[in-house]
């Protein structure tokens, strides 16, 4: 991402929104370096699944030993390797500081399955690494009070769901990107953009809380599916979420129309269809 460092942006659209408590903490004058992001970690005793304290390193040259590759050295020694003035790397950071027991959960699943790898030799990623790095990445976290909502969203029913019934998402269901690489694309938003998500049930009471409580119980929740281990093993059980639908996170689907563009709102898959 070659954007200038301009965290303004960051305000001016909801997919930002879990991130914006973080940004705050940042200068707006230049990027944020690893001691900036440090001291902001320490401040809020950041730690890995270890129990050690996290702190942003800068990128290394390519290791070969396994304990000095990414996933392993942040498990073992609590050190994330970041590229600097690089918006991808600066947004992992900053989901670690919003989702600090996810992103530590998710650490652990990624050293303990290349653990497995290396111990069975294998020269090739197994199906739950993938679901791993797929969420890790792109993934997105959806609230709901609502069953029928939830059903409507695994079923791909897009229109229906975004267009049809968003009066009722408001208080009913609500959506929260994790994955850094889903903010990265975000900064120059196209068609086409989607997140892989998982959804959680949640009370009426839950959308009645601040923001940072609301980030803080799906942490939490999302920490504790990351530690039971039969999550995430596929990435066919990720729900597909095309964010630009999601009400007020584009200006162009406040025309039902836009969810008539079946390239970027699909069908479900034949296969699942066939299913139901």
């Amino acid at each position: 991402m070659t954007l200038s460092w301009n965290p303004e942006i960051i305000f001016r659209t909801a997919i930002f929104a879990p991130l914006q408590r973080a940004f705050r903490d940042l200068s707006p004058e230049a990027w944020p370096d690893c001691e900036v992001l440090n001291a902001i970690a320490q401040q809020r005793l950041l730690c890995n699944a270890g129990g050690m304290q996290v702190r942003f390193v800068p990128q290394s040259a390519r290791q070969q030993a396994f304990e000095d590759k990414y996933e392993p050295r942040t498990f073992l020694r609590g050190e994330i390797q970041m590229r600097a003035e690089n918006w991808h790397d600066l947004f992992n950071a900053l989901v670690w500081l919003t989702f600090p027991q996810a992103k530590a959960a998710l650490n652990r699943r990624h050293y303990e399955a290349l653990c497995a790898q290396r111990a069975a030799g294998s020269a090739n990623r197994g199906p739950q690494q993938d679901a791993l790095t797929l969420f890790d990445e792109g993934g997105i976290v959806v609230a709901t009070a609502d069953a029928q909502l939830a059903d409507l969203l695994r079923g791909h029913a897009w229109k229906a769901l975004f267009w049809q019934r968003r009066a009722e998402l408001s208080g009913k269901m609500a959506f929260y990107v994790f994955g850094h690489a889903l903010y990265e694309k975000a900064l120059q938003p196209f068609d086409g953009i989607t997140g892989r998500g998982v959804i959680f049930d949640c009370g009426a009471d839950f959308f009645r809380q601040p923001a940072d409580l609301q980030l803080g119980e799906l942490d939490a929740r999302l920490a504790q599916s990351l530690a039971e281990g039969g999550q995430f093993t596929a990435t066919r059980k990720l729900a597909p979420v095309p964010i630009l639908g999601i009400p007020g996170w584009c200006t162009a689907n406040a025309a039902g129309s836009y969810y008539d563009n079946t390239d970027y709102f699909r069908p479900p898959p034949v296969s699942a269809s066939a299913c139901r």
